[in-house]
């Protein structure tokens, strides 16, 4: 019994090692294709996919050839109508179709309506935005120039005290004089305090006296009767110091002989 174990335990690993190199020493034939017949004993599972050739160019069908067009002219092909018999169907619009038209209206409506407010909108922007620079620029014209050496503060305070020294004197007289002599002494003050200020002030109200004639026409008589009556008062004054040159001359000389005669 002992050396029966023994010997199957020796007889193993030698028949696995001839197993093994006749496995691998065995002569066998590789092929690099795939055989052209049939090889195999076992049966394929699908019979018609070894007995049915595979389909081929040769064995195909020929594509069925487009039929050649028909060579028609201008005048058929514009008078040809259409053969169906079948009547139009006239589709009838439902309420949802009269919704939907009635809602598009009335977008189209509000939209042109709203496009006209902003263009209203904004041409009077522009307007109110050309007045301020217009203004702005005119104020900034009135002001005199740095070269000319003028300031307005302490002149504008000047005037501000000529004007208010006329209402003072004039405040016991009528109307007419109580308005007039502040508006005379403030204005001879300006145009002696703020000679620069006030040629731009007259140029400024000219340009807007011109847009009216009337009231242009009438400014000019002004003018013309102001400077006729100052250059008539430069004349009077003149001939006043003449004569009063004269006077004093006289009474002078008068004085001279009296007082050479009492010697």
């Amino acid at each position: 019994m002992a050396a029966r174990l023994l010997f199957q335990r020796r007889a193993a690993p030698l028949t696995a090692a001839v197993l093994v190199g006749s496995i691998a020493f065995s002569p066998s034939l590789a092929h690099a294709e795939a055989p052209n017949g049939r090889q195999f004993p076992r049966k394929p599972i699908y019979d018609d996919d070894l007995d049915d050739p595979l389909p081929t160019s040769k064995t195909l069908p020929a594509p069925p050839k487009p039929a050649a067009a028909e060579p028609t002219t201008p005048s058929t092909s514009l008078i040809t109508l259409p053969t169906t018999s079948e009547p139009a169907v006239i589709k009838k619009e439902t309420p949802t179709d009269l919704l939907a038209q009635r809602i598009r209206s009335a977008r189209l409506y509000l939209y042109h309506h709203s496009c006209i407010l902003e263009d209203a909108v904004n041409s009077s922007l522009s307007r109110a935005f050309d007045l301020e620079q217009s203004f702005t620029s005119t104020i900034s014209g009135l002001a005199p120039d740095r070269a000319s050496g003028e300031k307005l503060m302490p002149g504008a305070i000047y005037v501000l005290v000529a004007g208010m020294a006329g209402s003072i004197v004039a405040r016991n007289r009528n109307v007419l004089l109580r308005t007039a002599t502040p508006l005379a002494l403030g204005i001879t003050a300006a145009w002696t305090v703020l000679p620069v200020t006030m040629t731009n002030v007259s140029e400024l109200l000219w340009y807007y006296e011109k847009k009216v004639p009337a009231v242009a026409e009438a400014h000019l008589q002004v003018r013309e009767g102001v400077e006729k009556g100052v250059y008539m008062a430069k004349v009077h004054a003149e001939l006043a110091q003449r004569k009063i040159e004269e006077g004093v001359r006289e009474v002078r000389e008068g004085l001279e002989g009296w007082v050479r005669k009492g010697k």
